[in-house]
């Protein structure tokens, strides 16, 4: 058996809820890491004199490397098994943002928090929490997707006060400390309480009745992915669901997460007290998006998507016309994270009801990298229209209007998804 040193484990079939909470864990801090960027912004600035542009640029790669991974870390997951990949993009994860205490350019600054944290990271995102659940749950999956959808949302928030008050205490290098730390923690959580599968300890997914029998992998993990996303290309629901999630990217850590902090600077905002706001988005995220996991299970993914996308792109265009209150922030933090990340569990039903269990995994990968695409390409342009104009102020607008386009873009989606498709790997 390749798992854990234990054959067995308790609880029986609601060991599966043991194994969300530790991976829920893993998708805290992997999406907590990945916010880190908007809190470093001016505090290397300060430190080393560099541009908004240049450091958003280290955050925008990372940003897409996350989304990107995804698909060949499902792959790799399907090939090697999750546990090994997720206790290799963990160590990965500490050992980048460690290095980063060193930095002292910005080459170093695109290597670690760009290139190398953004790859660990991406094994550690949505297509984990597509796979777990497919794997350990048969029934509450929109329940189960929409919670561990709400701790990469959480983790990209609730981690932000703490880190900008670290950085007020003593500059940037406590934060990539903290970070470096978290990331190490969780080793001996997933060796020690994640199996393989439920079949691993004589278990079968949770409300399945039928045994849990593992596929043998076949062919080369990679060329597998790319397989899969020839296959799911051809179809008109996969183009709709990439570019709905490239907007959700877009409006989301790519926009509202990397420079909020610095938006709320330009109005003499403090930078702790405009990660609070972030904090309070993450603390509502975790409600709204695991209310979409339950609304996903009884009603039409695609008109919850409609929904979401449109008060999303209200909210954006709200924003730069409001005055900046405390009253008008907190308003906006309350509504903006209960539609935070709304989008994934609908987005994974449409996903898993026109591609099938066993493939949705790998192709929501593709998705989601749609969903980086989108956020890096926000990351990056919100920094130069900083740089170029001033201020924020069209970037939000635009950002607005995309939503309001991702809404009317859900409702086309087939009503009837295509039958599971049995793709070439």
């Amino acid at each position: 058996m390749q798992n854990s040193p234990a054959s067995s484990r308790p609880f029986g079939q609601n060991y599966a809820f043991v194994v969300v909470a530790v991976i829920f864990l893993a998708l805290l801090t992997a999406a907590g890491l990945r916010s880190t960027p908007g809190v470093l912004i001016l505090p290397l600035q300060n430190a080393f004199g560099w541009s908004v542009d240049v450091i958003s640029a280290s955050a925008a790669i990372g940003i897409f490397l996350y989304g990107l991974a995804g698909p060949f870390a499902a792959a790799v997951m399907q090939s090697f098994g999750i546990r090994r990949t997720v206790l290799g993009a963990l160590a990965l994860m500490s050992a980048a943002t460690g290095a980063s205490y060193f930095m002292t350019e910005p080459w170093h600054l695109v290597l670690t928090w760009g290139l190398l944290s953004g790859i660990g990271s991406g094994a550690v995102a949505n297509v984990l929490g597509a796979t777990i659940v497919n794997r350990w749950f048969t029934t509450n999956r929109g329940l189960m997707m929409g919670l561990l959808t709400a701790s990469t949302a959480t983790g990209t928030l609730i981690f932000m006060p703490g880190l900008a008050a670290l950085v007020q205490w003593g500059g940037w290098k406590p934060v990539v400390l903290t970070i470096a730390f978290c990331c190490a923690a969780l080793i001996p959580l997933v060796y020690f309480l994640v199996p393989e599968r439920p079949g691993s300890i004589g278990l079968r997914s949770y409300g399945g009745t039928t045994d849990d029998v593992a596929t043998p992998p076949t062919g080369n993990p990679f060329a597998n992915a790319i397989g899969h996303l020839i296959s799911a290309a051809k179809t008109r629901t996969f183009w709709l669901l990439f570019a709905t999630f490239f907007i959700c990217g877009f409006t989301t850590n790519g926009l509202v997460g990397t420079h909020l902090i610095s938006f709320c600077g330009d109005y003499g905002i403090a930078a702790v007290q405009a990660a609070s706001l972030l904090a309070l988005m993450g603390i509502f995220d975790l409600f709204g998006t695991t209310l979409s996991g339950w609304l996903t299970d009884r009603f039409d993914p695609r008109k919850l998507l409609f929904v979401y996308y449109g008060l999303r792109g209200l909210s954006l265009i709200y924003l730069p016309y409001s005055d900046f209150s405390l009253t008008s922030l907190t308003i906006f933090a309350v509504f903006y994270g209960l539609d935070w990340i709304a989008t994934v569990p609908p987005t994974v039903r449409i996903a898993n009801d026109a591609f099938g269990d066993k493939n949705a995994p790998v192709i929501f990968g593709w998705i989601v990298a749609g969903h980086q695409l989108g956020a890096a390409s926000a990351a990056l342009f919100a920094g130069i229209m900083r740089s170029a104009q001033g201020n924020y102020l069209q970037t939000f607008m635009i950002a607005g209007a995309t939503g309001i386009i991702a809404a009317i873009l859900s409702l086309t989606i087939a009503r009837q998804p295509a039958a599971p498709r049995a793709f070439a790997a």
